[in-house]
């Protein structure tokens, strides 16, 4: 049980660097979308060769079902989907936005992911009433959190955008 704990642990570090990563890739890039091209790319080099480099370690054929394959592409269609909402989240709020966004994903994702396990089970899915006490644990924790986590201050008018700090196009 200690690996995949270790794991969990170190993908809630890589997740939770991001969102401020992509806040300064952004004001550095002075656009939304140019860090999402980086990430896009970034996603098929590690996402292509970490995989094969995976199955070898483990012996795995190269051989794909459909079923396998379409889920597969599924959840990484999610996944890109995930990163581009993630980026017009953060669109407009500079690098504050970080600490508001991130948050509301991962504590939102982890409630989404417990109520999509509850909806396939379907009538096999024996459903303790703490999870719902959990959702809304969930949902105060979210905001407690958003709330009082430092933010970075706002240009004053006239203060050229910085590395630091970025304004929105029309310079607000």
């Amino acid at each position: 049980m200690k690996w995949p704990v270790i794991f969990a642990l170190a993908t809630a570090i890589c997740w939770g660097m991001y969102g401020p990563a992509l806040g300064k890739s952004r004001a550095a890039l002075h656009s939304p979308f140019k860090p999402y091209v980086a990430i896009g790319i970034a996603y098929l080099i590690w996402g292509v060769g970490g995989g094969v480099l995976g199955m070898m370690y483990k012996g795995d054929s190269f051989a794909f079902t459909g079923a396998g394959s379409l889920w597969g592409f599924i959840a990484g269609t999610l996944g890109a989907w995930g990163a581009f909402t993630l980026t017009l989240a953060m669109f407009s709020g500079g690098t504050a936005m970080p600490n508001i966004v991130m948050p509301i994903v991962f504590g939102g994702a982890v409630t989404v992911s417990a109520l999509v396990s509850v909806y396939s089970l379907g009538d096999k899915a024996q459903t303790n009433p703490l999870l719902y006490v959990g959702v809304v644990g969930m949902f105060i924790c979210i905001v407690i959190v958003a709330y009082f986590t430092p933010h970075a201050p706002h240009a004053k008018p006239g203060t050229p955008p910085s590395a630091d700090i970025e304004t929105t196009p029309e310079g607000h």
